[in-house]
């Protein structure tokens, strides 16, 4: 982590809680009084976002977990990022590697919608990472690179300051396993030497890059001493008391 980057956690709930368990989290995390010297922001279910809005203090922030590409129009299910803008939502997770398996988001989409969201003023969480095949068989920095490029040539240089990137190693999410700080950091590092090559040499300095997979109250220490890793999205221990202690764990 260097200086001029400041720590990033998010928070996703995925598709987990109650209206009452949700609260009862964000209650946890108002009560820890954060001091604002880590960037924090939550994404609950889309059905609790303004509700959960209403009640998060800050300097937390709210996040949706994700959104279309369109402004508005016959797209039944679908949230427009000029919604969530409208709304006073400035994040959105994008490319998640769920959002990839299990309803298709190509890389193409993730891209489009990308765009889409900074074009209405969002803030971007953008998810990239390999599978356990591809990593195995030595894919990795050739599948991030091409998450990466697909949302290179949709957005500006200027416009890259509205996005974190994070890279979730697919094998590692939910799985219990998770990539060693080695392994997270070499991974970080070609993101951004990937940065400078193709975008400039200040976005690669200046852009987070963040680390998902199986991140805990445990393992939180150890990535954040990483000089590349930049923060933390958080999947299951973001329901969690330990949620608290990742947050804290740049200062630990």
């Amino acid at each position: 982590m260097v200086a001029n980057r400041k720590f990033f956690v998010g928070g996703n709930f995925k598709m987990n809680g109650t209206l009452t368990e949700v609260e009862t989290i964000v209650s946890r995390i108002n009560e820890a009084n954060f001091d604002g010297s880590t960037e924090l922001v939550v994404a609950p279910p889309a059905l609790y976002l303004l509700k959960i809005q209403e009640e998060l203090k800050p300097p937390a922030q709210v996040s949706a977990q994700n959104s279309y590409t369109e402004k508005s129009g016959a797209f039944t299910g679908e949230i427009s990022p000029n919604q969530l803008k409208d709304a006073n939502v400035h994040w959105v997770i994008l490319g998640h590697s769920e959002r990839r398996s299990l309803f298709g988001d190509t890389d193409k989409l993730v891209a489009d919608k990308t765009k889409a969201a900074i074009e209405a003023g969002l803030s971007v969480i953008a998810c990239i990472g390999e599978s356990l095949e591809e990593r195995e068989s030595g894919k990795t920095q050739s599948v991030v690179e091409r998450q990466l490029e697909a949302i290179a040539k949709e957005i500006s240089e200027s416009e890259w300051k509205n996005i974190v990137i994070a890279y979730e190693p697919v094998w590692a999410i939910g799985t219990g396993k998770v990539a060693t700080k080695e392994q997270a950091q070499e991974t970080h590092e070609q993101i951004r030497q990937w940065l400078a090559k193709r975008i400039s040499q200040s976005v690669a300095d200046n852009t987070r890059i963040i680390y998902g997979g199986s991140v805990n109250g445990k393992n939180c220490t150890d990535l954040s001493n990483a000089p590349d890793i930049d923060g933390f999205l958080v999947g299951g221990a973001s329901l969690k008391p330990e949620f608290i202690d990742i947050v804290n764990s740049q200062k630990a």
